[in-house]
């Protein structure tokens, strides 16, 4: 499949203006039935890999997808994922904070939901929620009890310091073996209108359909500079961004599987290898078996 996935990856330090990321593309597939052919050959790789995660124990991978309602998060999920096995990939969505979770520090629920070695996890939703819906409705900060007058989220000093919170985590996980990949699904205003009629319209669909979603679209704006802010502070070296035009769903998935593949393929990954006392004890479960 022929996606150059540097094409949509935030260099470190960059400073981003979402203007000027495409929502769209020229498609890599040029029919439905070769779109589903690329999918699944993409499908069945990660399946391979997948294995190779588990079976080496060095590595886990943390996915996280972050986009304007509609963007197409819950579809890239299902899709690019449908062949990896259950038992070794974790799907965690983050809603609005518990009474619980509000009681401790906003990195706290996604750091229990962290995937083990051999693992895959997916955010569906993350900690970025905190640098980015939190900054659109400050009036949710107040609700964590923060000391130190920082309720208001109104100076840029406390965001940098909330960048460098995350920045500080990842690079932490990089470290001890966890690769991150995360995925801002970029998708147009207008296409988000066309999407919400068509939840509207749809009587299979229309049970997806949030009045929250209308309300939300008045801010984007403020969506947009909240995104572009964060994504800019925290695409590194360990934990690139990827902007993926999204007004194509199954162009954005293609992609999403590519940047996962190539990911995991730079691990360089290897099954155990299998020493002499190994060898002596198969070679022993041979004899039990008759052979």
């Amino acid at each position: 499949m022929n996606v150059s996935t540097q094409d949509f990856r935030v260099p470190e330090g960059t400073k981003v203006k979402l203007g000027k990321w495409p929502t769209a593309v020229a498609p890599v597939y040029r029919s439905k039935d070769e779109y589903e052919e690329l999918l699944q050959q993409q499908v069945a790789k990660l399946a391979r890999l997948q294995e190779l995660l588990y079976a080496s124990n060095q590595y886990a991978l943390l996915m996280m997808f972050q986009g304007m309602d509609t963007a197409g998060k819950d579809g890239a999920i299902k899709h690019v994922m449908s062949g990896v096995n259950p038992q070794g990939c974790q799907v965690t969505s983050f809603k609005h904070p518990s009474a619980t979770e509000l009681q401790h520090d906003f990195l706290w629920r996604t750091t229990r939901a962290l995937p083990e070695r051999g693992r895959i996890g997916i955010f569906n939703r993350s900690y970025y929620e905190e640098v980015v819906v939190v900054r659109v409705h400050p009036e949710l900060l107040r609700a964590e009890s923060l000391p130190n007058g920082d309720n208001d989220g109104d100076d840029d000093k406390f965001w940098r310091a909330r960048f460098g919170s995350i920045v500080d985590l990842e690079n932490h996980l990089s470290r001890n073996g966890t690769r991150i990949i995360k995925f801002f699904l970029h998708v147009s205003r207008d296409e988000q209108r066309r999407r919400l009629l068509e939840r509207i319209d749809d009587p299979e669909k229309v049970w997806k359909f949030n009045f929250a979603d209308i309300r939300e679209r008045e801010h984007w704006p403020a969506y947009t500079d909240a995104y572009e802010r964060c994504i800019g502070a925290t695409s590194t070296r360990r934990a690139p961004w990827y902007i993926v035009p999204a007004d194509d769903k199954q162009n954005a998935r293609l992609i999403v599987a590519k940047v996962v593949a190539d990911t995991l393929e730079k691990l360089d990954m290897r099954y155990p290898e299998i020493g002499a006392p190994l060898r002596r004890s198969l070679r022993s479960a041979r004899k039990a078996l008759g052979e």
